[in-house]
């Protein structure tokens, strides 16, 4: 064995020497490093800030994948400055004022990135929001406790977002900005997470027993959920945890859908909200039922956070747009609960809550697009049409 590894070491040794001859040329002589490792270590060393090697040299075209992140990015984030400049002017609580500051001062960042982005390619910078989208003057509708249940949750859902995005990124400045954005949202959640926390209102998830030994699934019946009333198999903590977070998301939309429905200033977007709430309710309590079936704890509803303000701080156009966002995520929350639940009635369930706000989403698009508050994305050329036949 010794006189084989001799062999292998030798072998291994002139292999490499003859690897070295071969690059020799491009060889950093003063610390043996090629110039191309070179460059990409000093790179990861310089940080977010400085541009990958060479790449400023050539005009890379933004690739579809980035330019559907930067345009969500830019009509969320124009979204989020609105909202956040009402709540920074309605909060009462020095904890939480500088936990909205510092998101508002992230979203504010982020639209200036994007449109510096955008004017380099002379990509028309998306309508979004503006000021008329905002009244500051309008009374609170929501408590600080609310504002800082709105920050952890929608930060949340921007690191699910951010995380999601990162990988798929090719040009530098894309993913710079993207990398950027998914540690400030750590830091926000984070942040936010404390405060809660310190004031006793952070919604845990449900405990559950530390089990005595590894073991493994014996038995099909593991999967099985229908017609086995009494039988059924208690929940895992995978099961537990998608619940939970499906639970979260409903709790935030419906708090937020309450007070939309009592402003909106017109009577089908006041229906349409009220609708929501609605939803939300049921889809709460069929997952506390999942829950309370086998003992565990549900999350705290928070339905007092909403006062009995009618005057609106936000526009129609803002609130459905905003409600949709939300729909879209629950949606998603859903569809990543399915590929994590093991147990077939709770796959079942979630498909058809899924279609519900499926449904519920479709009347919210065509309420946008009657009012022609639905902005277009950017579309594939028409090559037929640009074939003229």
């Amino acid at each position: 064995m010794i006189a084989i590894a001799a062999i292998g070491n030798i072998v291994f040794f002139l292999v490499t020497q003859i690897i070295l001859d071969r690059i020799r040329p491009i060889i950093d002589l003063s610390n043996n490093i090629p110039i191309f490792v070179h460059n990409k270590l000093n790179y990861f060393k310089g940080g977010l800030n400085n541009p990958m090697p060479n790449e400023n040299e050539h005009n890379i075209r933004l690739t579809s994948v980035e330019i559907t992140n930067l345009w969500l990015s830019y009509s969320n984030d124009s979204m989020a400055i609105c909202v956040l400049k009402y709540f920074l002017a309605k909060v009462q609580d020095t904890e939480v004022r500088p936990i909205i500051e510092y998101a508002l001062k992230l979203s504010t960042n982020h639209v200036e990135r994007v449109t510096k982005i955008f004017n380099k390619e002379n990509f028309p910078i998306p309508e979004g929001f503006k000021e008329e989208d905002v009244n500051v003057t309008a009374p609170p509708l929501y408590s600080d406790t609310f504002y800082l249940i709105y920050l952890q949750n929608m930060s949340r859902a921007g690191l699910i977002a951010y995380s999601l995005a990162v990988p798929l990124m090719a040009r530098s400045d894309v993913l710079d900005f993207y990398s950027a954005c998914l540690t400030s949202s750590m830091e926000l959640n984070i942040n936010a997470s404390k405060v809660m926390l310190s004031k006793g209102i952070y919604s845990r998830a449900p405990y559950t027993s530390i089990p005595d030994k590894v073991e493994f699934i014996k038995k099909q019946n593991y999967l099985e959920g229908f017609f086995k009333f009494g039988d059924t198999r208690p929940l895992d903590v995978i099961e537990i945890t998608a619940i939970f977070v499906c639970t979260m998301t409903n709790v935030l939309g419906k708090i937020l859908l309450t007070g939309f429905s009592q402003v909106a200033k017109l009577k089908e977007v006041r229906e349409f909200m009220y609708r929501g709430t609605r939803i939300a309710q049921k889809h709460i309590e069929v997952f506390g039922s999942l829950l309370q079936k086998d003992n565990l704890s549900s999350p705290a509803t928070w339905d007092s956070e909403v006062t009995n303000s009618t005057v609106s701080p936000f526009s129609d156009k803002l609130m459905m747009y905003h409600t949709r966002v939300l729909s879209l995520a629950s949606i998603a929350n859903y569809g990543t609960s399915i590929a994590a639940s093991s147990r077939h009635d709770i796959t079942v369930m979630y498909a058809r809550l899924t279609m519900e706000f499926g449904l519920f989403g479709d009347d919210g698009s065509n309420i946008m697009i009657e009012n022609e508050w639905m902005e277009q994305p950017p579309l594939a050329d028409n090559r037929k049409e640009l074939a003229r036949v």
